[in-house]
């Protein structure tokens, strides 16, 4: 029989506070782990494996592969009682069958089949270990098939900025001999200042992957150029069934490698497997799962029946009926997830977006060529929560808006002209009321670079990056300060602040406050505020509505690092937003034509000779 889903345990330097994500435990209860894949349970306690990292996500293996039974086995020892378990979509469980163990000495093993006929529609499976008067030892737990699953071997593909970052990932990747079974290659896409191989620990991490690994140093060409080099590497110099893309900046389960892998095995016919994100900061908590691109509005969104931000440490998965259905995404994060090689064959390689939209516009282009994504459960990486960054108004602004143009024009079935301008009108309003003058000119610039077409996106890899940090430079809204310490206290009424914030309910009462907000904008500010802020405005307030009726404030960072000095200026607000309306206008009216240049150079945009030319920088 080949595993499919093992049963693991928190490892020895995870914080206590993991543990809900492995086992499901009462709060009198504290079973003893003596590795990865042994646990003892004390006497008169009962575990459950109802937890995400261990319920075998029965319905998407039912759904999108050939496994029609599963077998759970295991080895005990000791005394007490296995029980089987599953969900219905609905949440409610089922028991299936159970087993005694009576003073076994000896390790014993255990099987208990489980069809997977009746999870069409969602539902998990998972067991239960309960004792009385001894203990009970478990050991090498796992879902396993009976028919073995075709052998392939995983190309590895990280990029990275952050060489510490990076160096961690690569030791969690050798870590553990039964990922290295599967891993072939591990490709580095070094775009730093600071080099990876200089970073202490960078030996004792290469040393556990040997020749699998392979790090490339090469210009900062983003996410899509450093992901991009390592799927071209995959494909033109090795032979590996699966090409993995990792982020460098995560906490790698190394259980998700296999569990991707052995999916992609599985599959009825190829799919693109997608890892969950889970939250870095608070380890129990499950930041994002499936995922969509609305092609209506051509924002991405959490899929349909998908749950977002959920803490397992405090409510568990038998206790929300919610996590049972099954949830079909239509694109997975570049965090982690898995491309089987006929897939990218067939697909094409990334388009040269640096960053951004890259990873959506990619699964979309592969469903389009019959190739679906599937987020898969209990396959994840823990990664910095995007609630603690700001990269819709940062130095990232001109890539999320160029980018997202790109993928409209590209795979929206719909006439998106009237929405795109509608919205980014009303977008561009809400940022300069707020004073995020740099934003506007990003998004502007951004609008500007793709209504010239796609010919020089290959270049902006290069030039794109140097243009936006020039161009920030010009305005003092994203200039980056320690604190606002380094100003005079604020000056602006507490109290009246405190109301502004509260959210209007009406229509009619929003349109109020924005022509009042207009009003101010338009008005000379007062001379006193370009030294001395009114405010200092917490990032979650920094809302239109308060910034709108400021002449200046400090506004922190997303990440609480810093803060911006925002100065309203008259003069920028009028030339921002009579360069929106012209290029939106612009842009309603060309949408047909842009959107047939783009169509007609898909394919070249995404192939393998224009990105070598990149590669070999000619």
């Amino acid at each position: 029989m080949d595993a499919v889903h093992r049963i693991i345990l928190p490892r020895d330097d995870d914080p206590l506070d993991v543990r809900p994500m492995y086992l499901d435990e009462p709060s009198n209860v504290h079973c003893q782990v003596g590795s990865r894949r042994w646990l003892t349970v004390p006497e008169h306690a009962k575990v459950s494996f109802a937890t995400y990292f261990n319920a075998f996500p029965a319905s998407y293996w039912k759904r999108w592969t050939v496994v029609d039974e599963v077998v759970l086995r295991m080895r005990v020892r000791g005394s007490g009682r296995v029980d089987v378990y599953r969900s219905k979509p609905s949440g409610d469980i089922v028991h299936l069958e159970g087993s005694f163990v009576r003073d076994a000495a000896e390790w014993t093993s255990l099987e208990f089949p489980v069809s997977l006929k009746p999870f069409e529609d969602g539902g998990l499976i998972w067991f239960d270990a309960f004792t009385h008067e001894a203990v009970l030892e478990i050991q090498d737990a796992e879902w396993a098939v009976r028919e073995p699953l075709p052998a392939q071997k995983v190309a590895v593909s990280i990029t990275t900025m952050r060489p510490h970052d990076a160096v961690e990932a690569l030791r969690a990747l050798g870590s553990d001999p039964a990922v290295l079974d599967v891993v072939s290659k591990v490709f580095v896409a070094d775009q730093g200042a600071v080099k990876v191989r200089s970073v202490a620990g960078f030996a004792e991490a290469a040393a556990g992957l040997g020749a699998r690994l392979e790090v490339i140093e090469q210009d900062n060409l983003g996410g899509s150029g450093g992901f991009t080099r390592g799927m071209f590497e995959a494909v033109e110099h090795t032979d590996a069934d699966q090409i993995m893309l990792m982020d460098d900046d995560i906490r790698l389960e190394p259980e998700a490698v296999l569990r991707s892998n052995a999916f992609a095995r599985a599959a009825a016919s190829p799919v693109i497997v997608g890892s969950h994100m889970l939250n870095l900061q608070a380890r129990t908590r499950l930041h994002s799962s499936a995922e969509i691109v609305d092609l209506n509005t051509c924002f991405w969104r959490a899929a349909p029946g998908a749950v977002a931000d959920h803490d397992f440490g405090a409510s568990s998965l038998r206790e929300t009926p919610a996590l049972h259905p099954r949830v079909d995404a239509t694109y997975n994060g570049w965090w982690m997830c898995l491309f089987p090689r006929e897939i990218v064959q067939r697909t094409g390689y990334p388009l040269p977006l640096f960053i951004k939209w890259d990873d959506a516009e990619y699964s979309l282009r592969a469903l389009e060529h019959g190739y679906p994504t599937v987020s898969l459960p209990g396959s994840a990486v823990w990664h910095m929560p995007w609630t603690d960054k700001n990269d819709s108004t940062d130095w990232q602004a001109y890539f999320h808006t160029r980018n997202r143009l790109i993928l409209a024009a590209l795979h929206s079935p719909y006439d998106v002209r009237s929405g795109i301008v509608k919205h980014g009108l009303k977008l561009s309003l809400r940022h300069l009321l707020s004073m995020e003058y740099s934003t506007v000119a990003l998004q502007q610039k951004a609008i500007e670079d793709f209504l010239d077409g796609p010919a020089g996106l290959f270049d902006s890899l290069r030039t794109a990056l140097p243009m936006v940090r020039e161009l920030r430079a010009e305005y003092s809204d994203a200039q980056r300060l320690e604190s606002a310490r380094e100003f005079p206290p604020p000056t602006f009424d507490m109290v009246r602040a405190e109301a502004l914030l509260q959210p209007s309910k009406s229509k009619a009462t929003i349109a109020v406050r924005a022509a009042k907000s207009v009003l101010h904008n338009l008005r000379p500010p007062q001379s006193s505020a370009g030294d001395r802020p009114q405010l200092n405005v917490p990032a979650l307030n920094a809302r239109w509505f308060l910034l709108g009726n400021l002449d200046s404030a400090t506004v922190s960072t997303a990440d609480g690092t810093g803060v911006a000095f925002y100065k309203r200026d008259p003069e920028q607000f009028r030339t921002l937003m009579t360069r929106a309306i012209r290029n939106y206008r612009r842009l309603g009216r060309e949408w047909p034509r842009l959107r047939k240049l783009y169509r007609d150079a898909l394919p070249e945009l995404t192939s393998a000779e224009q990105w070598r030319k990149v590669f070999e920088n000619r």
